[in-house]
């Protein structure tokens, strides 16, 4: 408990004030009060009143269960120390994680888990489509994340691998006409025209009117007799005149493409039918978040944290920039409007968001803070803040002029990230509770996702979700940070495998996915939630990307994560190619054979090496974790970035956050103890990988080296996560991080 509660007292300069038992950041409660506040009809007084009353009852509940961690892991360890050099038994491994409360068995009377949340926006209930996740501390990244619902097909082709060829000076004739081509493939393959005819052989577009008198979806390629859509039905919308439309708006699977017709713009003069522009909904969801990819360890970074959040949730978040010399201000989009050509709207308005639906990733459990503290200034858990005021800002969608421009069925999206069990998401219903009552907002308004990502939650993930039935929306697995959680659960078992085999090779991996999709059909979330899948962590190699991720779809996810705009705009076509509503509906029939003790038995299996690694497979492990740690911590640390691109030991750029953290600091400190290596080699190669990471960063004006001192807090921090990482509450990074970026902020303020 002591790791967790860090830099107690207040900071330097920092004032409180006292609230009802409470005491809370000055500044905080100031952006809350006169900005946050206002338009939502809540008034501070009983809002501060409401909340320290909430914190104080809970925050020993939260407490316990933080204990309750640490007790299980003691006996675990334990368990194993025991039975070193004795052969694994699954079901006596088993029976013991049920006596020890480990495992949760469902209440006698229950029946199976059923969610019964109502209210959820289509974008989250119905629609398959991709999310994207973006650290709400940056405004810039979290306007460009909201505006990302509509992309444009052509761009992202250009500017990226998935069409081969050189990419970079003055726009080539050559690569557009290639770009053209791919994009014809792909409606050739989405939206197929009648009698066999291509898209590429397309010379104009109109939107004919039919025997009686109505208006009915044909596209004319010039000939005598237009030439429709084989399905007539995926056209729902234009804009312009019929015989000479701007725009004609395609959907398939629920989602949508927009031709854009301009024979006067540049693009539209070089296309046969005068296209100007495909424009692919992409991002349907984006998770702000304010947890792995932002950095947010003190008042002042929350202020910037919920201000971004407020911005979005009122629709006012601007962003001055500069582009081609030019100053200009980002802003959220608006909606999209055309006429509709649906059987029962014929003329009437077709209106589609502008905007990804915004759900905010808060803090996990563990995490203390000293923006809100007792009066006795213990720090009070920070997700209550974060709840609290996420929550609040929410209020201007849910009622005011900005009433509805995120979410249409009157809900607020929390996702909830590292609970391990059932009681974790019985507190967090709990303080949604309390919060929608202080707000005067209707019960379960206030929609939970669950990450699955702790082994504790894996092996409970029905009745996790049980205790938020009435509030779920959303299962998403998140490997790299359960895999993280898998090393330190079995730390004391023994040397685990090489870091890619615990994915490629190890039974548990496997059983975890399986299990995360049938146990949320199981559970009823199909039509009422999403059950996602995780990142795609490498933003330049797109056309890798799409050669693999499908195979998330195939395995049942309705949403997977994907780190950039342009590659929502790429992977939004995988939704065109594949049914995921079919796919779901067959893998119901056969879910529960994935519910059973023998899944439950994999998913337990320990990771373990079965023999001694050769000295070269330790030095590349070694390696390749020493330098992933430095390389993100050195920017986490150093500048306060909590994600970005970060190139790997062979100068590749891969999307980094806390998660890869967690599990290359894990394998180190896990092989260091087993004696697999010393601790003199360890430093010795993160003094070798520090020096790669600081060529890598040379050219970065803001970028704290860390050779040859040795002595800045970006590399105590990597050390510490290491040499300190076997006793780390479950491995979690955020400690040690946390405690070295006020330290760099105390240094760059002297």
């Amino acid at each position: 408990p002591g790791a967790r509660a860090l830099a107690a007292g207040a900071p330097a300069g920092r004032a409180y004030v006292a609230v009802a038992g409470i005491e809370v950041d000055r500044a905080l409660k100031r952006l809350v009060d006169e900005v946050i506040m206002p338009g939502t009809g809540v008034e501070p007084e009983p809002f501060w009143r409401g909340f320290a009353a909430i914190a104080l009852e809970l925050a020993p509940r939260n407490r316990a269960l933080l204990d309750e961690r640490d007790s299980l892991q003691a006996q675990i360890d334990a368990y194993h120390v025991a039975r070193r050099g004795q052969p694994h038994d699954a079901a006596e491994y088993r029976a013991f994680l049920t006596q020890i409360g480990y495992l949760i068995a469902p209440p006698s009377t229950a029946g199976p888990a059923t969610v019964r949340t109502t209210g959820v926006d289509p974008e989250i209930a119905e629609t398959a489509g991709p999310q994207l996740v973006c650290p709400v501390d940056n405004a810039r990244f979290i306007v460009n994340a909201a505006n990302a619902r509509w992309g444009s097909l052509l761009d992202a082709l250009y500017g990226t691998d998935v069409v081969p060829g050189p990419r970079g000076g003055p726009y080539s004739p050559e690569r557009g006409a290639a770009v053209w081509d791919e994009a014809h493939r792909y409606l050739d393959r989405i939206f197929p025209l009648d009698a066999g005819v291509k898209w590429g052989s397309v010379h104009g577009l109109t939107v004919s009117d039919g025997p009686d008198g109505d208006l009915r979806a044909s596209l004319s390629i010039g000939c005598t007799a237009p030439i429709g859509l084989l399905d007539p039905s995926q056209i729902v919308g234009y804009r312009g005149e019929p015989a000479s439309p701007s725009s004609i708006l395609l959907r398939n699977h629920g989602l949508h493409v927009e031709l854009v017709i301009d024979r006067a713009s540049s693009v539209g003069k070089a296309h046969k039918a005068g296209l100007a522009d495909v424009q692919v909904e992409a991002a349907l969801t984006a998770i702000c978040d304010a947890e792995d990819s932002a950095c947010s360890v003190d008042a002042d970074d929350k202020m910037r944290t919920y201000a971004n959040w407020h911005g979005l949730m009122t629709g006012a978040l601007q962003v001055p920039m500069e582009k081609g010399g030019q100053q200009l201000v980002r802003s959220m989009n608006e909606d999209r409007t055309w006429t509709s050509l649906e059987a029962d709207k014929q003329g009437s308005k077709l209106t589609l968001p502008g905007r990804a639906l915004l759900l905010c990733r808060n803090v996990g459990l563990h995490m203390y803070t000293d923006i809100a503290r007792t009066a006795d200034g213990d720090e009070l858990p920070e997700h209550f803040v974060d709840a609290a005021v996420t929550i609040l800002a929410a209020c201007h969608d849910l009622r005011g002029p900005n009433r509805a421009r995120n979410s249409r069925t009157g809900s607020v999206y929390i996702v909830k990230p590292k609970m391990h069990a059932p009681a974790e998401v019985a507190l967090v219903d709990t303080l949604f509770g309390h919060l929608e009552a202080l707000l005067a907002l209707p019960p379960n308004c206030v929609k939970v996702g669950v990450m699955d990502e702790e082994r504790r939650a894996s092996a409970n993930l029905p009745e996790m979700m049980r205790a938020a039935h009435h509030r779920l929306c959303f299962v998403n697995t998140g490997f790299l940070d359960r895999t993280g959680d898998e090393i330190h659960t079995s730390m004391e078992a023994g040397p685990v495998l090489a870091k890619g085999a615990l994915k490629a090779q190890a039974a548990w991996y496997a059983a975890y996915e399986e299990a995360n999709v049938a146990s949320a059909l199981q559970a009823g979330l199909l039509g009422r939630g999403q059950i996602g899948k995780g990142m795609w962590a490498a933003p330049d190699n797109m056309a890798q990307m799409m050669r693999d991720k499908l195979a998330h779809l195939k395995a049942g996810a309705s949403c997977a994560w994907v780190p950039s705009p342009t590659a929502a705009t790429l992977h939004a076509l995988h939704y065109h190619t594949l049914s995921v509503h079919a796919v779901q509906t067959s893998m119901l029939v056969s879910s529960a054979n994935h519910c059973t003790h023998a899944v439950l038995d994999r998913l337990l299996e320990l990771p373990i090496l079965a023999e001694q690694p050769s000295a070269e497979c330790v030095r590349s492990e070694l390696e390749n974790n020493a330098q992933s740690i430095l390389g993100y911590v050195s920017r986490w640390v150093g500048q306060g970035v909590g994600c970005s691109k970060v190139n790997d030991i062979s100068g590749t750029a891969l999307m980094e956050d806390r998660a890869t953290l967690r599990i290359s600091s894990q394998h180190i400190a896990n092989w260091l103890h087993h004696g697999l290596t010393s601790q003199e080699q360890v430093l010795e190669t993160m003094r070798r990988m520090a020096q790669l990471v600081d060529e890598q960063n040379g050219s970065d004006p803001l970028y704290q080296r860390m050779a040859p001192g040795f002595d800045g807090p970006e590399w105590k921090a990597a050390v510490e996560l290491v040499l300190a990482g076997r006793a780390a509450p479950n491995g979690y990074t955020e400690f040690t991080l946390t405690k070295w970026r006020k330290v760099r902020k105390a240094l760059s303020a002297q």
